[in-house]
């Protein structure tokens, strides 16, 4: 199953495509795909209706396809977590995960514009994976349970600028936090229906040129130990995002001049069984 919301900005509407390509009405089982959803076991009430033939066909033609998350309560993110974007970036290797966080407006569709913000002359592109959680994680003891409370997972994008985050006052999140700096989708996918989550190819193209091309199974922390080290400080809640890292190949370690994004740029990511996006770069 693949969980999508549908329509324009503001007035998404739920629904849910199933692996014969037919996409089908959320609404009577759910007024949106968010944290509730996911905690209160909609995922088994969808299959079950799904199973039952209850729901409804949706015509999605023309449809802009939104985030396929509804109000992500945080946005947790992981810098450095793959070796060749640490070495590239000139970056220690870090002895524990780093930790920053994006704003949940930050989030847009998979295809929306992205804006370059004004001043900027640093935008960068990294595709990650993004977790959702599903169940509340509160010092966990172990990565099974960590994994326990994953909901599912999605193809994210984090969108940064470099000279924001790293010579405008020493934190990230002023080079992370620019409207338009998440886009996410186009769909997600429950837990347990991605076999190996630490084994998923993932590409990032601009203006046609491949620019990262990894796999998960390349982070130094994976999923389930960043999952348990988050519950150590902070309580993770159901439709809470964390965004895993970026392996090598953003335009931060590419020699001088380095390709930083500009308007009219064109930005396609990909995570294997999390679909793809496609976003044109605008003015802010």
């Amino acid at each position: 199953m693949q969980f999508l919301r549908l329509g324009p900005v503001g007035d998404e509407r739920p629904a849910v495509r199933t692996d014969d390509e037919i996409t089908y009405d959320l609404l009577p089982i759910t007024p949106d795909v968010d944290g509730a959803f996911l905690a209160n076991d909609g995922v088994h009430r969808v299959r079950a209706a799904l199973e039952a033939g209850e729901l409804e066909v949706l015509d999605t033609g023309g449809v802009r396809v939104g985030p396929p998350l509804a109000h992500p309560g945080k946005i947790i993110c992981i810098g450095l977590n793959y070796r060749d974007h640490a070495e590239e970036t000139g970056a220690d290797i870090p002895g524990e995960p780093v930790v920053f966080l994006k704003a949940p407006d930050t989030v847009v569709g998979p295809y929306d514009e992205v804006l370059v913000p004004r001043r900027s002359v640093k935008t960068d592109w990294e595709v990650e994976l993004g977790v959702v959680i599903g169940r509340t994680a509160r010092y966990l003891e172990s990565e099974e349970d960590a994994l326990a409370c994953v909901g599912g997972y999605v193809l994210s994008h984090d969108v940064s600028e470099r000279e924001f985050q790293i010579e405008r006052g020493g934190t990230w999140d002023k080079g992370k936090n620019c409207e338009t700096f998440n886009p996410l989708g186009p769909f997600l996918v429950p837990a347990d229906e991605i076999a190996d989550p630490q084994n998923l190819e993932m590409r990032l193209w601009v203006n046609g040129e491949i620019r990262q091309n990894s796999s998960t199974k390349n982070m130094i922390f994976p999923i389930a130990e960043v999952v348990r080290y988050l519950s150590q400080f902070l309580v993770l809640r159901p439709g809470d995002v964390i965004n895993t890292g970026t392996p090598a190949g953003v335009a931060l370690g590419q020699p001088e001049p380095k390709p930083y994004l500009r308007a009219g740029d064109v930005v396609e990511l990909e995570i294997e069984g999390l679909g793809k996006q496609r976003q044109t770069l605008g003015q802010a």
